[in-house]
């Protein structure tokens, strides 16, 4: 993404900001929280996404697809971010089916993508054995032909038609080589998905492989689609945060010009307005070093790496202060669970330690430069 969009990603902005302006409000997803839905998410309006083309975006026509670019799902994803939409956009999109899109596997990319296509198949992503984000951190081994190991967080589990688990054929814990990617049915004899809670009411599950019998059909790839595919997802993730910090930044700076105290409007305040001009530059340094890091990643740069890194690393620290000033700004209010700025800064925190914070972007930036 070019840092001026093309007409093409104005009118699908354009026709995002439209369709989940009627369809998607942010009380849609308290109420699916409330009411602890079975699935979390709607799959009307998944089918509605499908028939917008949303859900083919990355995929070639051969498959159903539009064949447009990370750089043209991050525009859908920037708006998504805006109204907390809880749809499984990042799990499917990009990290389930895009591993299978990534991958050479033939066979499998025709029976799964298209179906993602159509709005038919969820694709969740097992990666992560800890509370902390180590890709490389891998137990689960593959032995005998068979899967066995416990993931944590993972996106939409619940809910997916298939799994693509990240497993260890060989090397130690922490070693990249020896890393292999598999797909398999979420239905599978050995296959046990615990649904969890996450503060921002997004949907996550514990997966537990027991002996799950996997063949060699099923293998995708090894450690480098492993790093293709959470490249492309933390550049689509930091896109979205952009989107939530900018309606977290747009509602506090309309709350400093309507709430008055001592005769004034709190947005005259000295003070107040030095900390939200903080506000606006981390978020238009954000806005600009995302927008170079989806382009790279397009273009397949050979920064693209440090790029991605870099865009997470400051789309964290923006979303954290963003997020941070917002409930102080709203004063007593921003700490109900009914006025929604809280639930921004709920997304914005969870998103912060998701593929990744700040430090840990940060110090892989550091790696990738040599330092």
């Amino acid at each position: 993404m070019a840092v001026i969009l093309s007409e093409e990603q104005l009118m699908l902005r354009e026709s995002a900001q439209t369709f989940l302006a009627d369809q998607s409000p942010v009380t849609r997803m308290r109420e699916l929280r409330d009411a602890f839905d079975e699935k979390g998410y709607t799959p009307e309006i998944w089918r509605q996404m499908a028939d917008l083309g949303w859900l083919g975006i990355l995929l070639d026509e051969d498959h159903g697809g539009s064949g447009m670019g990370v750089a043209d799902l991050g525009v859908v994803l920037w708006e998504c971010g805006r109204v907390l939409a809880p749809e499984p956009l990042l799990s499917t999109l990009l990290l389930g089916a895009n591993a299978v899109r990534l991958s050479g596997n033939e066979p499998l990319q025709k029976d799964v993508l298209p179906a993602v296509a159509e709005g038919d198949r969820i694709v969740a992503f097992a990666l992560e054995e800890t509370g902390r984000f180590d890709p490389y951190g891998v137990a689960t081994k593959v032995e005998g032909g068979a899967i066995s190991g416990t993931k944590l967080h993972v996106l939409d589990a619940h809910v997916a038609d298939q799994i693509v688990v990240v497993a260890r054929t060989a090397g130690a814990v922490g070693d990249r080589d020896g890393l292999a990617l598999y797909l398999v049915d979420a239905s599978a004899s050995g296959v046990t998905i615990t649904r969890n809670n996450r503060v921002d009411g997004r949907n996550v599950a514990q997966v537990e492989f027991d002996g799950v019998e996997v063949g060699a059909d099923r293998l995708l790839g090894n450690a480098d689609l492993l790093d293709r595919v959470i490249d492309q997802a933390t550049v689509g993730l930091a896109a979205e945060m952009l989107g939530t910090a900018e309606e977290a930044f747009e509602r506090t700076l309309q709350y400093l010009k309507d709430r008055e105290q001592f005769g004034e409007k709190i947005g005259t305040f000295q003070a107040l307005r030095h900390r939200a001009a903080e506000m606006f530059s981390e978020l238009e340094f954000a806005r600009s070093i995302v927008r170079d890091a989806l382009s790279a990643v397009d273009e397949g740069r050979e920064d693209a790496a440090q790029c991605v890194s870099a865009a997470k690393a400051q789309a964290s620290k923006a979303g954290r202060l963003i997020g941070a000033e917002a409930i102080q700004m709203h004063g007593g209010i921003g700490m109900t669970d009914e006025e929604e700025i809280g639930l921004f800064f709920k997304r914005l925190k969870a998103a912060e330690l998701s593929l990744g914070d700040e430090t840990y972007h940060q110090r892989r930036f550091a790696t990738l430069q040599g330092y």
